[in-house]
């Protein structure tokens, strides 16, 4: 009996082993963030009882809180007050972290990596790298040519850390109720819709609005489909006046309306998605909508919409990609020159069953 309850004293003293704690640092932009999500997935399949975090912006959180297998979410408010660092450096190093992956290759998520105080921190090649990011981390992903697909450059992180390559892209957000979500207007709506993106961060990628206007009636031709315009405040004008041009009701303006969570909602209950290369297009893929991008100063070889590969438009023209946020020749060209016939040509593939 002694020897019995010696033997149980000892297996009670036995610790459990210390949970595997991984961070990603990707706070930014919402494109990125939505494909760097897929990430999740394939660590907590290969590495079930990890604990991982996810570093964000407040601007994008709520997409990142959406992510069924996210275990923490740890927001920084883009202050660069020493209360907000002193902040997030107790909160990054009450998780004791094992690991960082850096992803966003700029000084300050250098700096954040270094704070989290990991035993591996992993970011991107010098060579990739920005703003002496590589500095900060122990540990780095070789060098790949910018031609690599983003999303395929993240998964090389999960490659150094020896997962093997994922036959499909999870992005977690599978079990998202658009219903729940979704304004109102699209929640009682009785008809498909096309989600047709208004503008972007660059000027250089936006189009023009007499593609806009004929691109949304050739839509509306044959009834089928309604269309649901998305955008931000810098985008109400234009919507403004493309709602009082074509003055239907089955044009729905929610440009300047919608919260994250709301415009994701939008972007998974609609049949298809259109517009230039922005986060929208990323979102749209990463919930399983078709999203037809238009490509001017970017390359769609670089930033394609993750599955919609097939339904980039772009105008064949020298310069172009350039990456600049500003036309060198004013003109812009790169987008102007996208014909409208191309991108229905492209919505007819995403929708197979429409014939316009």
């Amino acid at each position: 009996m002694i020897s019995n309850n010696l033997q149980i004293a000892k297996l009670s003293d036995q610790k459990t082993p210390p949970v595997l704690s991984i961070l990603i640092i990707l706070m930014g932009s919402l494109g990125d963030i939505a494909r760097g999500l897929c990430l999740v997935a394939q660590i907590k399949k290969n590495l079930p009882d990890c604990r991982v975090t996810w570093l964000v912006e407040s601007r994008w959180a709520a997409l990142v809180q959406l992510h069924e297998q996210i275990d923490n979410v740890i927001i920084f408010k883009r202050a660069w007050r020493l209360s907000a660092v002193r902040h997030l450096y107790h909160d990054l190093r009450r998780e004791h972290f094992d690991i960082t992956l850096d992803l966003q290759r700029i000084l300050k998520s250098g700096f954040f990596s270094l704070l989290s105080g990991a035993t591996r921190r992993i970011g991107f090649h010098r060579r990739n790298a920005k703003e002496f990011n590589w500095i900060f981390n122990n540990e780095h992903i070789g060098c790949f040519s910018d031609d690599l697909p983003k999303i395929r450059h993240y998964l090389k992180f999960t490659e150094h850390l020896g997962l093997p390559v994922p036959a499909t892209l999870d992005f977690g957000l599978s079990s998202l109720n658009a219903d729940r979500t979704a304004p109102r207007v699209i929640i009682e709506l009785q008809q498909p819709f096309a989600a047709v993106v208004l503008g972007t961060s660059w000027k250089t990628k936006n189009w023009h609005y007499e593609g806009y206007l004929s691109l949304i009636r050739q839509i509306l031709a044959d009834r089928t489909l309604k269309v649901a315009l998305l955008g931000d405040d810098s985008q109400t004008a234009l919507a403004a006046t493309l709602t009082a041009e074509i003055n239907t009701p089955d044009v729905i303006d929610l440009v300047g309306q919608t919260s994250l969570p709301q415009l994701i909602a939008v972007l998974k209950a609609a049949a298809v998605g259109v517009g230039p290369d922005s986060g929208p297009g990323h979102v749209a893929a990463a919930v399983g909508t078709p999203f037809v991008t238009l490509f001017g100063p970017t390359s769609p070889d670089r930033t394609a919409p993750f599955g919609c590969e097939k339904l980039v438009v772009k105008s064949e023209i020298d310069c172009a990609p350039c990456y600049k946020k500003r036309c060198p020749v004013h003109n812009q060209e790169c987008m102007s020159g996208i014909n409208v016939a191309e991108v229905m040509e492209k919505l007819s593939l995403a929708l197979p069953g429409i014939k316009w």
